[in-house]
């Protein structure tokens, strides 16, 4: 299971109640299936070998003897498979009767694992019929050999590195100290459930919940396999609700009432990730458990999981909305406090008419507003320079004007050309220090601006240049305060679209929408025929793919090659595999060089899962070496 990758399935079998043979039958069908779509765990519903709604029939030696021989026909039919297959059935042990999950693999019964807590109200009396499992493992006669039986107990796979499965039965995900925190704290990374749940109005709902809070809380993945179509209706009605989710996301859902079985691709890595990272996360009890090694075959996991392109930016149109508003309130928020404890009544901000500027000021007149100062308190500042076109000029001005900000022009070709002059930089060598020193002169005029005004300079460099170290050190990279230090590129669009969508203001809508619609620049060569000459994505990369790595990298803690491996899928289409490797390589080189920048960042807000501030999420050594992730990149 290559990158961590494992396939997991969870079935509904057309039962009849109370007929072991044919149930065992239709769910041979359904491994037969899982394994031709490449499933490694496989889970069906409670009591499925012989239906749920059995009833007094449970007390009947014949259908506990014919359960029995059913389970054996399954474990046949896993002969020659290395999957890991979960079958429910009702089991007499010294007198006793349990509602027991058996693990099976390759035409053994692994493991007897019984249900713990026995529900007997409203709708339900199974203490009517079974005992309560005990938890330390005992050994149970099948077949001739000795099975483990016992609730914890762990099965734990040689092909992926922390792969260990725990398993609960319905009832037990319901109650407050369920199976599965113990068998996560032991280790447990997948939990299965083999469910009967029955359909009440609103229920779905509330079981979504519980299996989705459930992997969430537990950093783990989580399979739900609940009865369907062929149980009794005499009372109640199963819909075959099937669920797979992994670390609070949901990943895979049955229609109900249709018997639908449905896959997932569990990234297990991605959990241990999770784990490591969460410090909080205390494993305990592992003593407490027999643990069963079990042989799987590394494959490379055929994916069917999708990856959203664009990690940061909600699909959804609502939920995205509601993400930028909810961004937008924490950076102005931050800035509010800032100036509530520094006493300052004053911003100074460079506006280019570019995204980055644009949101930086929105923000800044949001933080304004929410303390009550005037607009014109801000002082935004204009600076053309040798790149400045028209169109970026004349947004700028247009959008401080529409806020009600005041407005300063500050050409600063003449001053830059006299320091070009002492440092002996030929002016027509369109070099860094050409650039660069455009950049460090607009810096030196907002702080001298501010210096006049009693001002704060607020910065406008976002998360995704200062990850790509696309900043000048000491230049646009420096500021009292940056607010967008925490917003991926990618983002910063949608931030600035929603702001226009719903400023209720015609001509600040106008002007902002050509600002979405002009090339991201930092305008410093000089334009062509009046059009902007420098497009940073045709130097440094499309930043998509830039903010699609640094998600996988940080977030998720992903090495190189599954990184590439995933944005080939992400990204099919769109960007050829070559040219996807290119810009990775240039974003592991770029990452690792740039670090010391980022190690001496101004205070911004956090406002996502992943930031780069190096007093909160990433506390990176300015001199590591980037050898080993490069290696691997040369390698693909």
């Amino acid at each position: 299971m290559k990158h961590g990758f494992v396939k997991a399935a969870a079935m509904t079998p057309k039962i009849r109640v109370a007929d072991p043979v044919y149930n065992a039958k239709e769910i041979c069908k359904g491994i037969g299936e899982a394994l031709e779509k490449g499933a490694k765990i496989i889970v069906f519903p409670e009591l499925c070998l012989t239906g749920y709604t059995c009833h007094d029939l449970f007390l009947q030696e014949l259908l506990l003897s014919q359960a029995k021989e059913a389970l054996g026909v399954v474990a046949e039919a896993t002969e020659g498979s290395d999957a890991l297959v979960f079958v429910g059935l009702p089991v007499e042990k010294e007198h006793k009767l349990y509602n027991v999950a058996a693990a099976i693999q390759d035409g053994r019964v692994l493991a007897f694992i019984p249900k713990k807590n026995i529900p007997s109200y409203a709708e339900f009396y199974e203490n009517r019929h079974f005992t309560p499992g005990n938890e330390s493992p005992e050994p149970y006669r099948y077949a001739g050999k000795e099975v483990p039986f016992g609730t914890n107990i762990l099965l734990e796979s040689d092909a992926v590195e922390g792969m260990a499965v725990g398993c609960e039965i319905c009832e037990d995900i319901w109650v407050p100290d369920s199976p599965g925190i113990s068998h996560a704290l032991a280790g447990a990374s997948v939990l299965v459930n083999l469910s009967a749940s029955n359909e009440t109005v609103g229920k779905d709902t509330y079981r979504e919940m519980l299996v989705t809070s459930s992997s969430a809380r537990l950093i783990a993945a989580y399979i739900y396999a609940s009865a369907g179509e062929g149980e009794s209706t005499q009372d109640l009605v199963f819909g075959g609700h099937n669920m797979i989710a992994e670390n609070g996301t949901l990943l895979a859902q049955a229609k109900r009432f249709a018997s639908e079985n449905i896959y997932a691709d569990l990234d297990l890595h991605r959990l241990c990730h999770e784990r490591r990272r969460m410090t909080t996360f205390a494993p305990k009890g592992r003593e407490r458990y027999l643990v069963i090694p079990i042989h799987m075959e590394e494959e490379d996991t055929k994916l069917e999981r999708q990856f959203p392109p664009h990690p940061f930016v909600p699909s959804d149109r609502t939920q995205r909305d509601k993400r930028c508003d909810e961004i937008l309130s924490i950076q102005s928020c931050g800035l509010k406090k800032r100036y509530e404890h520094t006493g300052c009544q004053s911003a100074v901000i460079g506006v280019s008419g570019g995204l980055d500027s644009t949101l930086a000021l929105l923000v800044t007149v949001r933080a304004f507003d929410m303390l009550g100062l005037d607009r014109g308190q801000i002082t935004t500042v204009t600076m053309p320079c040798f790149g400045t076109t028209d169109r970026t000029y004349e947004n700028a001005c247009k959008l401080a004007r529409t806020l009600g900000t005041a407005l300063e022009e500050v050409d600063i070709r003449e001053a830059v050309t006299l320091h070009f002059r002492d440092i002996r930089q030929d002016i027509h060598c369109h070099d860094v220090t050409y650039e660069n020193g455009q950049a460090r002169e607009r810096t030196q005029v907002l702080m001298d601006i501010a210096n006049r005004t009693g001002g704060m300079v607020i910065g406008t460099g976002d998360m995704s240049e200062l990850a790509l170290g696309w900043a000048t050190y000491n230049g646009d990279h420096m500021s009292m305060y940056g607010v967008n230090a925490g917003v991926p590129k990618t983002l910063v669009r949608h931030l600035v679209r929603y702001y226009a969508d719903t400023c209720g203001n015609a001509p600040l809508q106008e002007v902002l929408l050509d600002i979405l619609d002009t090339p991201v620049s930092p305008e410093l060569l000089p334009p062509v025929d009046g059009v902007i000459s420098q497009k940073t994505e045709d130097l440094v990369g499309p930043y998509e793919l830039h903010d699609f790595f640094l998600y996988y990298m940080l977030r998720c803690g992903f090495e190189p090659e599954k990184i590439y491996r995933i944005a080939c899928s992400a990204f099919q289409g769109i960007y050829d595999r070559g040219v996807i490797l290119k810009w990775l390589k240039i974003f592991y080189r770029r990452f690792f060089a740039q670090q010391f920048k980022r190690s001496c960042l101004p205070d911004g807000p956090k406002v996502g899962s992943v930031a780069v501030s190096p007093r909160g999420d990433l506390r990176m050594p300015s001199d590591a070496c980037a050898e080993i992730w490069m290696r691997q990149l040369e390698e693909l």
